[in-house]
């Protein structure tokens, strides 16, 4: 197991050298725009997929192999989520899928992963996180990506949940928003954008566990997630 003092450093560097980079393209593309007064973030492409997006807030995901037991829009911090009870339609497993879809062209991911913190400790009393570590995986159709995400252990005072979470983009995924970021600076300046959408799956296991046992499920559902968005609301555009 990763611990979170080695993560946390190796993430900053990685973050520092991101923004690095992103100062370097500012530097020699951004000269042009700055002499002239056309700045190309004063009014960013359009986002051709944004409706679609919004509309996952009200009616959630459709999952080939499972059902929607229920699907609701849930405040979470400042933002606005569905929160869908979904059912494997074969094995009868259960999850709890949370997404927030960007909600306009402006819309940036945050705190996302701390407000879902924040709310599980209201709802159920204790939202306590152990045995951490970064995932990785890959989704082979519409298109093969690979996505980055975080997975834990997240106890309450009545369930314990295994817990993955990333910002689904068109091509990949990563838990960090400053991957965006950088991601959707370098579309801009092919006057293109990157859509986004904030994913947190809660798998049910057994009480102070191992999460490394439901790792497999909690993979497969990660997939069927991804492969949803990117064949529906975050198509290319």
């Amino acid at each position: 197991m990763i611990s979170l003092t080695k993560f946390f450093k190796e993430s900053q560097w990685t973050q520092v050298v991101a923004l690095l980079l992103l100062l370097l393209l500012f530097g020699i593309g951004g000269a042009p725009g700055y002499l002239t007064g056309h700045w190309q973030w004063k009014q960013p492409p359009p986002i051709t997929s944004l409706k679609a997006l919004k509309h996952i807030r009200y009616s959630g995901l459709s999952l080939p192999g499972w059902q929607t037991i229920e699907q609701a829009e849930q405040q979470i911090g400042e933002h606005k989520w569905s929160l869908q009870l979904i059912k494997k339609e074969v094995s009868q497993t259960q999850a709890i899928l949370l997404l927030l879809p960007q909600n306009g062209p402006m819309d940036q991911p945050e705190v996302e992963w701390t407000e879902v913190n924040g709310w599980g400790k209201s709802r159920w009393g204790k939202w306590d996180i152990a045995q951490y570590r970064s995932a990785q995986f890959t989704v082979k159709q519409p298109r093969e990506s690979q996505v980055q995400a975080r997975f834990f252990r997240a106890s309450t005072k009545q369930d314990t949940f295994g817990v993955l979470q990333w910002y689904a983009l068109p091509n990949e995924g990563h838990p960090s928003p400053l991957h965006w970021f950088l991601a959707d600076q370098l579309a801009q300046w092919r006057k293109q954008r990157v859509p986004w959408v904030g994913v947190t799956i809660l798998v049910p296991m057994e009480p102070l566990g191992e999460v490394e046992k439901i790792w497999t499920v909690t993979e497969s559902i990660g997939q069927t997630v991804q492969a949803a968005l990117m064949a529906g609301p975050l198509q290319s555009n």
